[in-house]
């Protein structure tokens, strides 16, 4: 069955100078974070961005992804230290988002340092939100074991 979920964002201004709220999402879990344009383009200044959100959203789908292919492969993850960096950059003329960065280092009973990374890799080619955003954006993956 299909899961749908929601967010609302009031924003008030224009561009450059206006300023918004995530106001709601259907979790319920944050509200009211603050977003604004300098927030994305130079220092957060305590606010968000999509960005930020989606780097969030990258490194818990990774960590999901990559902890059920290890289960799969008989090396359960004592613990994954998962992080996502995503870039947004205006190199190219116009703002996009050009990479997402995650480096994962991990407790691994059992396994070598080229099967960790080979399942690393298989978990950021095939995690959800790295197969909506493949294609548009560069997938990197740098993964370790403690």
């Amino acid at each position: 069955m299909a899961e749908t979920r929601h967010a609302s964002v009031t924003w008030r201004g224009d561009l450059v100078s206006g300023v918004g709220t995530i106001d709601y999402v259907s979790s319920g879990v944050f509200s009211r974070m603050p977003v604004s344009w300098a927030a994305r383009t130079g220092p957060h200044n305590g606010k968000t961005s999509p960005e930020e959100l989606l780097a969030a959203a990258h490194a818990s789908c990774f960590s999901m992804a990559f902890s059920a292919r290890l289960a799969k492969n008989g090396t359960p993850a004592a613990k994954l230290d998962v992080r996502a960096e995503v870039t947004f950059d205006n190199a190219s003329g116009g703002w996009k988002v050009t990479t997402s960065r995650i480096t994962v280092v991990g407790d691994v009973p059992g396994i070598d340092a080229a099967t960790f990374a080979t399942i690393a890799e298989d978990a950021k080619e095939n995690c959800p939100i790295s197969i909506a955003i493949k294609g548009n954006v560069e997938l990197i993956v740098d993964a370790s074991l403690v």
